[in-house]
């Protein structure tokens, strides 16, 4: 081949490669914030990432939750649990809501008052809690003693029987949380613009006819957050429970925030973790609604 029919088949130039950029490299500012950053993400990993992933690995094992449905147990805490939340959870909100309107009142009294009522809420709960257990002790409690000096009858078992011991549990979380929740609810209150209930007089409305054309739809998204918030809240409430009845009589009081504690005495830590693994379904649609309707109300 001829040396003109050669170069008819080489390109006509070199084909330029790109070059390599070069890393530019890491700036002091970049350096010292992973620096910092480090330390937390080290703590996070072993402190709530891995705990979290040790309690679904020993908690989903089927053999403890095989355990744990076949304790008869179970099946009424399950049940306490939901009268616990659907009772307690409804009265509080209610409650707070009327008090909320109550509270709002310009009264020196009411501010008074307003100050002893929050008493409750700030105190430890150990106490507190405990000072109930003292009061409604169904041999030498204050309460059992008061019943007999007046009607001279013997009082109730107050921590010895089922519903009483579930519903003076219920009445220390109503008791207990009622204040946050009513401050909340109180701020939302203050927050609805004055002219609005001014053009509701002048129009001739009601107290009845402001709270619901006035006051409720501008409270009625705080408070539906506040109630799920308030339910996810309440279904860990360990201490109502725990420091009042114990879980008794004969574990008849026990609710989900206290079943794993029985188990973990009696050593099954597969169980107890399966006990607090199986509220998950439960609390996993709350947690999605909330977030979402907490996502809707930022892009609005």
């Amino acid at each position: 081949m001829s040396s003109a029919r050669r170069e008819a088949f080489l390109p006509s130039r070199a084909i330029a490669l790109p070059e390599e950029t070069a890393r530019p490299p890491m700036s002091s500012e970049r350096f010292w914030a992973i620096a910092f950053v480090l330390p937390y993400m080290v703590v996070f990993a072993l402190f709530v990432v891995y705990p979290v992933y040790y309690g679904l690995r020993v908690g989903l094992n089927p053999v403890g939750y095989n355990k744990l449905v076949q304790d008869p147990v179970f099946y009424s805490t399950i049940w306490n649990t939901i009268l616990f939340l659907t009772i307690a959870v409804n009265l509080k909100m209610l409650a707070a809501l009327f008090l909320s309107g109550f509270f709002i009142r310009q009264e020196w009294w009411i501010r008074a008052l307003s100050v002893i009522f929050l008493i409750a809420w700030a105190m430890p709960s150990i106490p507190t809690i405990l000072s109930f257990r003292w009061m409604f002790n169904p041999e030498w409690g204050m309460v059992n003693a008061i019943i007999f000096e007046l009607f001279r009858i013997e009082g109730p078992g107050w921590l010895t029987e089922r519903h009483y011991g579930l519903g003076l549990a219920m009445m220390v979380h109503i008791w207990k949380s009622l204040p946050f929740w009513t401050l909340i609810l109180m701020a939302a209150r203050l927050a609805i613009p004055r002219d609005l209930y001014e053009a509701a007089a002048v129009d001739g409305a009601t107290l009845g006819q402001a709270f619901r054309y006035v006051t409720w739809p501008s409270l009625r998204g705080l408070f539906l957050t506040s109630m799920l918030l308030s339910t996810i809240w309440s279904l860990g409430d360990f201490n109502s429970i725990y420091l009042l009845t114990g879980g008794g009589p004969a574990d008849l009081t026990q609710v989900l925030a206290t079943l794993g504690i029985r188990y973990l005495r009696q050593d099954q830590l597969d169980v107890a973790l399966s006990a607090i693994i199986v509220a998950m379904p439960g609390i996993l649609p709350i947690v999605w609604y909330l977030m979402r309707r907490l996502s809707q109300a930022k892009a609005a």
